[in-house]
């Protein structure tokens, strides 16, 4: 069995449910690549008595058929040893064939039943659902050894379909599981597995281009710098990233290109726009469609949905966040330049370190848990935010992009700073440290005080202006 890098609170409560002595039904849902059929796989690899995975709808530009996944849903039957001898011409047939299969091989040991990309399955007209209703509610709750586990890559099929489901299979999830993406220890742990020495500069790098996705990492090659294999995933002339971004989007959408032009929009302005904002700029409605649209991409962590602390009444910010789509918006342009090396070349290039600076702060706010357990508020309560001040008659316009409101009245203003090496508070930055600090004192309740919390690669460096800094975080405390 390979091993299985973090998700050990995933590990514990899947083992749990393997124990218990009742039907289990786990719905499994996160961001394609990250991981999900690799984790359920490795976990049950000696104990599934029967896996399939969907054929996927839209990978070649062509929709898959019902027929077709039938008769692809057969062949896995065949090869767990059913006696089928004919491919089901319905998902209600499919689901009788799966029974006799069950007790067939039943002998009273817990029975997994795997079934990947669950949402491909539920082609048009194909009653995918309804047969699915029927196997769990008329047969599979009286298995009191069958644990069913569904995985999906189409978060928001799996959400309204199965988690949040009105019909049928109302309240029928036992369990759920939102896998989400490494985080910088796990992508430390993973890499090393791999024997692939790299520094936490050179890490926090490759997670700020690539994420904490473990099908991209498992690409990194041994012998190579993380800028070599930045520009062997990326810029290289057969990169085996440069259409990711397309595939992303084509093997879970029907229609793809709406998809991305809000991916696109969003990643010019770090901050995020509004529904109306988002609506006016691709011209349609503000109705359920693109309501659909974005709390698919929210499903999938591509983007997130927050309300800055100065909001007005009801106004939420759309944001993009994940950052291979980010670095992908910000770098796709200069892949096609012929390059091959484009990141070597270029690595310390102002063009560069503006996207550093902007990946950093995502990076940061990713792994906020680690920010609170640093400056020792991990069991105060907390709300985290961005603070925007619109310019007035007395202050310009200002954006924070992380502002931790704490339970003991503090305020942590958190200014996030990637460099190379210390970073050094010059005289001119120090006024606008304190002239940002003036302006969201004057908004802050009588009862709070404010804290300047300074979250860099390797430290503030002391000099004269070092001083304003209340608390300080680093890069390896991020690795914990």
């Amino acid at each position: 069995m390979a091993k299985i890098i973090g998700r050990k609170e995933e590990q514990k409560e899947l083992q749990r449910l393997y124990e218990s002595d009742n039907p289990e039904f786990v719905a499994v849902y996160g961001r394609r690549r990250v991981g999900k059929t690799f984790l359920i796989r490795e976990m049950f690899r000696d104990n599934l008595t029967f896996y399939h995975t969907g054929l996927s709808v839209y990978d070649d530009g062509s929709k898959v058929s019902t027929e077709e996944q039938l008769r692809h849903f057969y062949h896995s039957l065949q090869m767990h040893d059913s006696d089928a001898d004919h491919a089901p011409k319905s998902w209600m047939e499919a689901m009788y064939m799966l029974e006799e299969l069950l007790m067939k091989l039943d002998n009273g040991s817990r029975q997994v039943v795997f079934i990947d990309e669950l949402p491909w399955l539920d082609t048009p007209r194909s009653h995918f659902i309804t047969a699915l209703e029927a196997f769990w509610n008329g047969w599979g709750t009286g298995r009191d050894n069958l644990m069913l586990i569904v995985c999906g890559s189409a978060a928001s099929w799996m959400i309204k379909n199965l988690i949040n489901n009105t019909g049928g299979l109302y309240n029928r999830i036992t369990y759920e599981i939102k896998l989400s993406p490494f985080n910088l220890c796990e992508t430390e742990e993973y890499l090393r597995s791999r024997q692939i020495t790299a520094s936490r500069y050179e890490i926090a790098m490759a997670y700020m281009a690539f994420g904490g996705i473990p099908y991209y990492l498992s690409y990194f090659q041994k012998g190579l710098s993380i800028s070599q294999n930045i520009d062997l995933l990326f810029f290289d002339r057969k990169a085996k990233l440069r259409m990711e971004f397309k595939r992303l989007f084509t093997s879970l959408y029907k229609y793809p290109e709406k998809y991305e032009k809000i991916i696109n929009i969003l990643s010019t302005r770090h901050y995020g726009y509004t529904r109306e904002e988002l609506a006016k700029i691709l011209d349609i409605p503000l109705g359920g469609s693109f309501s659909d649209i974005l709390n698919a991409l929210a499903a999938s962590d591509f983007i997130i949905a927050y309300k800055p602390i100065d909001a007005k009444k009801g106004e939420t910010l759309y944001k993009l966040v994940d950052p291979f789509c980010r670095f992908y918006m910000y770098f796709a342009d200069k892949a096609l330049l012929g390059d091959s090396q484009y990141w070597l070349h270029n690595v310390n290039s102002p063009n560069v370190m503006s996207w550093s600076g902007i990946a950093f702060e995502e990076l940061c706010i990713m792994h906020t848990e680690q920010i609170k357990r640093k400056l020792g508020i991990a069991a105060v309560r907390t709300s985290e935010s961005s603070y925007t001040l619109r310019g007035d008659d007395h202050y310009d316009g200002i954006q924070c992009d992380l502002v931790i409101e704490r339970g003991d009245r503090v305020v942590n203003l958190c200014e996030m700073k990637f460099s190379q090496g210390e970073y050094e508070i010059t005289k001119s930055y120090d006024v606008t440290l304190r002239h940002r600090i003036n302006a969201i004192m004057s908004r802050l309740k009588s009862t709070q005080s404010l804290q300047l919390t300074f979250i860099t690669t390797f430290g503030v460096k002391r000099n004269m202006y070092s001083g304003i800094v209340q608390s300080e975080v680093t890069l390896d405390d991020l690795f914990v």
